[in-house]
This record gives C-alpha cells, sequence and structure tokens, in this order.
C-alpha cells in the first residue's frame, strides 16, 4: 500500500516552529489513510509506517493529523502516541453525539484536539469548550468572520491558529488580532522584495558559494578556509559525525572530513554552510525546507542516472534564497556562478528543469493533484518519493 506523507509547518508567534501537520495520501485524499482494524494492526502500521515514518517526519516535533469522522467513530488516533500527535477534526465532520463522545475520550486519554477549518455553529460548542487549538482559513474567511469567531471562543482554553498565512502581512495581521500560531508559506517569501544592495557580509558568503563551484578545486585551500572558521569546522565535524552516517570511528579533522566527502561532497556541505548563515535572521525552516528540497532533486536525478546530480541540488538549495536574502531572484542569480538551465528555472520559471522542481514544491505541500502532473512531466518513478522524502527530512535535520 503506497502512503505519501508530506508536512507543512506551524510556526509560533516569534516564528519559531512549534509543530508540523501531516498531510497524507493513499488516494487523492489529503486525511489520515482510512485503513481496516485488520490492516491498523498490521506490521504497516505498527512497524515501519509509524515507528519509521511519523517520528522520523515530524523530527521530534508534534504531529497534527487530520482524522474523518468515521476514523474517530473507530479510535484510531488512540493507535498513536497522545504525546506526540494532536488530532484535527476535519471541518467537515458531523459533530453529532458520537463524535464528540469519541472526542472527549480521547482528551481524556491524554490527546489535544484542533477543530481545522474552523466555521462557528453552536452544534459546535461542545468541541470548542475541549479543543486546544481552533484553526482558522486566514484566506476563505471574511476579516468579519474571524473578528466575530475570536470574541466567541474568547471564554474558552483554546488558542487560534491562522492558516493559508501567505505573506508577512497577513501573518502581522493575525498577530495583531490574537493568533497565537500561523500556518502557510509566509516564511518562504520576501518580506519586502526590492533591488537592495547585498551587505558585505552576506557578499563575502555569495562569493564562498561562487568560490567553491568554480571549475578549478583548491582542496588545500579550502582546507584552510574552513579550519579558519570555527562555527563552519563544528557544523563540518557534527554533520559527519552524526547518526545519519552510522559511522564506527569518528572524524576528527578537516582534512578527514574533506577526504570523506569528497570534491563533490565539499562543494555541497560549503554551500549549504553559507547559505545557512545567509538565513540565520529567518526562521529554521526556510533553510531546512531549502535543503530537503535539494537532496530530494538530488536523488530523483541520481534515480535517473543522470550525470549531473549536483546542478539538481544546486536547484533546490537556492529556490529560497530571495526570501533569504529580501531580494529578487532575478538579480541573485546574477550572482551566482549556477548553470543557464537552473537559472532559468529559479529566476524565469521555465525550462526543462523547472518541472522537477515542481514536482518537490507540490510534494511538500500535500497539493497531490499538482503533484502527478509534474511528476508525469518529470517521468520519475512516483513509488521512490516517500523513500526519497524522508531520506532529505533525515538529511536535513542531522545537517541542522
Amino acid at each position: 500500500m503506497d502512503v505519501f506523507v508530506a508536512r507543512q509547518p506551524i510556526f509560533d508567534s516569534r516564528k519559531k516552529l512549534f509543530a508540523y501537520e501531516l498531510l497524507f495520501r493513499t488516494g487523492m485524499a489529503n486525511a489520515f489513510p482510512d485503513l481496516d482494524g485488520e490492516t491498523a494492526t498490521s506490521s504497516l502500521l505498527s512497524s515501519s509506517f509509524f515507528t519509521v515514518g511519523i517520528e522520523q517526519i515530524s523530527g521530534g516535533h508534534r504531529s497534527f493529523i487530520n482524522f474523518t469522522e468515521d476514523l474517530l467513530l473507530k479510535g484510531t488516533p488512540a493507535m498513536l502516541p497522545a504525546e506526540n500527535v494532536v488530532v484535527e477534526v476535519l471541518e467537515n465532520v458531523n459533530p453529532t453525539e458520537e463524535v464528540r463522545e469519541a472526542c472527549r475520550e480521547l482528551v481524556a486519554k491524554g490527546y489535544d484536539l484542533a477543530l481545522d477549518d474552523f466555521v462557528f455553529t453552536e452544534e459546535w460548542l461542545p468541541l470548542v469548550k475541549i479543543a486546544k487549538v481552533i484553526k482558522i482559513d486566514f484566506r476563505l474567511t471574511p476579516i468579519a468572520e474571524i473578528e466575530s469567531i475570536i470574541e466567541t471562543v474568547k471564554p474558552y482554553k483554546c488558542k487560534l491558529l491562522a492558516e493559508k498565512i501567505e505573506t508577512y502581512d497577513e501573518f502581522q495581521q493575525a498577530l495583531e488580532m490574537g493568533f497565537v500560531y500561523f500556518q502557510g508559506y509566509f516564511f518562504a517569501k520576501p518580506e519586502v522584495l526590492r533591488n537592495k544592495d547585498i551587505p558585505s557580509s552576506q557578499l563575502t558568503l555569495l562569493q564562498l558559494i561562487t568560490e567553491v563551484n568554480r571549475t578549478e578545486f583548491d582542496v588545500n585551500t579550502l582546507e584552510k578556509l574552513i579550519n579558519q572558521d570555527v562555527s563552519v569546522s563544528f557544523k563540518l565535524l557534527k554533520y559527519l559525525n552524526s547518526a545519519f552516517f552510522y559511522r564506527v570511528h569518528p572524524i576528527s579533522s578537516i582534512r578527514q572530513a574533506i577526504a570523506f566527502l569528497g570534491e563533490r561532497g565539499v562543494r555541497q556541505f560549503v554551500s549549504l554552510i553559507a547559505t545557512s548563515k545567509l538565513s540565520e535572521s529567518k526562521p529554521s525552516e526556510l533553510l531546512r525546507t531549502s535543503i530537503i528540497r535539494a537532496r530530494m532533486l538530488e536523488l530523483i536525478a541520481e534515480s535517473q542516472g543522470k550525470s549531473n546530480s549536483c546542478d539538481f541540488f544546486m536547484l533546490g538549495l537556492f529556490s529560497l534564497i530571495d526570501a533569504m536574502l529580501d531580494n529578487s531572484m532575478t538579480y541573485l542569480m546574477e550572482q551566482l556562478p549556477l548553470t543557464d538551465s537552473v537559472k532559468d528555472a529559479l529566476a524565469k520559471r521555465r525550462g526543462n528543469k523547472l518541472p522537477y522542481l515542481q514536482a518537490v514544491e507540490s510534494y511538500e505541500t500535500g497539493n497531490w493533484e499538482k503533484f502527478e502532473e509534474t511528476l508525469d512531466l518529470v517521468g520519475a518513478d512516483r513509488d521512490r518519493f516517500p523513500a526519497f522524502y524522508l531520506d532529505a527530512v533525515g538529511w536535513a535535520d542531522s545537517y541542522q
């Protein structure tokens, strides 16, 4: 049984990662797989899918998971650990007494309850009283209606989460209205899109990326460069000695690290380090998303036997650099020694590499219809995508 799973970050008011919403697809349904009782007790749930999949994909954070009415009545959420899961009640659930009782039982067992795409009616009041989080679609719900909902739920202990926050202006507006949590891709957009001078510190980092990606590559120079930067040295050794590599003997010197990674690996790592410094003032999820995209695109390219998988890695890594530097992608592409096909995909949204980027973008947002469309253009093996994604998530977590 193929189960596709992706995640969307949920932030607190300081733009720090609070949790992830997990997005599932077993057909075209964007909810937890509707499995029968026999399947739900099989190894699919008890071993690989839950033990590895959910734990790995959430990176130790809480997981918001959508459950249908049928799954709530079956008690399926109780198969997951209460400390790791927030049970989302979908907006199309009929809040009957049976559903309310099922939710009360979950809360009694220690589960937190979230009401998804909330629109208030009196029949929902019993669930509002026991919910921890109420999610409101900030784009589809009129501001006057949002204000009315806020007043209605104010006497209760639930916290408000604004969904579909796509710009920093929307984030600020929701924050001022009293929302505590925020979900959407505002963090991946430039705060003010404009051509501006790049600060000297950031320009130095861009120059470092430029140097390491030149055809002529001097290992001795790079070793000296890394040794002179304590933070780069620390991150390099921490990364190579992380659980991701399962090393028996630790790597203890920069020379060893360079030898282990090889020329291509060193190019990637230095690019990663420089990119992480470029995004230091931004939400950490911005860099994490870039790394996941880079790794996924590299894996897809390698699975198709492409010799230029490093180009696909750079395509993903720099796909959000406009948000990191609050500048236009067109201007930034002029500063980097990337191939024309990578620049076309990022700055002009065209060319033969663009469908690859779109496939990864649609997967990460759980836009399964778009994912299917772009996958047909890419010609990649869809059955391997879940494994690619989990690998990329683990890779990004080990790096950070």
